[in-house]
């Protein structure tokens, strides 16, 4: 895992990196198709190379590919949304496991600054922004741990729980959670790894009672527009 990424894989990386990023962040809905021309146009980048981000995301879940339609944004059914929160549980369980006191410190300048973007966030009512920074909080938690198996499995039940909050969210803004989130870090820096497990479990059992199956939002994106300026 540890191995230098070739010219091609850097940017395989890029392109996948640019269109996950567009879908944590609600800018490209479920169902959109990916054309890929207007990836290679938006991206900058190599009609094959996109072909390859495309094939990553696929196996992933993260898209569909259809014969004669294309790359299709995934469309998570009711049960794959409970199976991915129960995935979340067993894996972000093993990550809180992972992290030490130490490891906190050592990234004590990180959490600063993603709990002051969160609140920020929070504060600006930009629906966006707030749905990527409390999902940052989560992402964080997997670097800390200093596990990339974990923390590769997490990005990728992230990107999907992305997914299920555009399709089955009930309120238009997510609920504050900076208090559970502060919570689960002050229980981390005195280490008590038992409390912040239970938190984080907590925490996710209040996400998934934000979900209702029976709706989903109509708000659109267009696949040029979400690829515009990916922060």
């Amino acid at each position: 895992m540890g191995a230098k990424l070739t010219p091609r894989q850097k940017e395989i990386t890029r392109i996948y990196d640019s269109l996950t990023m567009a879908i944590a962040q609600h800018k490209l809905r479920p169902g959109t198709r990916l054309i890929e021309a207007q990836i290679v146009d938006a991206l900058t980048a190599n009609r094959n190379h996109v072909q390859a981000a495309l094939q990553r995301m696929a196996l992933q879940h993260i898209v569909t590919i259809e014969p004669n339609v294309g790359a299709i944004v995934a469309q998570p059914s009711a049960t794959t949304a409970r199976e991915i929160f129960t995935a979340r549980h067993a894996i972000e369980s093993a990550i809180i496991a992972c992290i030490t006191p130490e490891k906190m410190a050592a990234f004590a300048w990180q959490l600063q600054q993603q709990q002051k973007e969160e609140h920020e966030a929070i504060h600006s009512q930009e629906r966006q922004r707030v749905v990527y920074q409390l999902g940052a909080f989560h992402l964080l938690l997997g670097k800390i741990a200093d596990n990339k198996v974990l923390e590769d499995i997490l990005h990728n039940l992230m990107v999907l729980s992305s997914l299920i909050v555009m399709l089955y969210q009930r309120n238009e803004m997510p609920v504050c959670q900076c208090d559970e989130h502060q919570q689960i870090i002050d229980q981390l820096n005195a280490g008590n790894t038992a409390n912040a497990q239970q938190l984080m479990r907590d925490h996710l059992i209040e996400l998934e009672q934000q979900l209702d199956i029976s709706e989903a939002s109509p708000y659109a994106m267009t696949l040029v527009q979400a690829l515009h300026k990916v922060n």
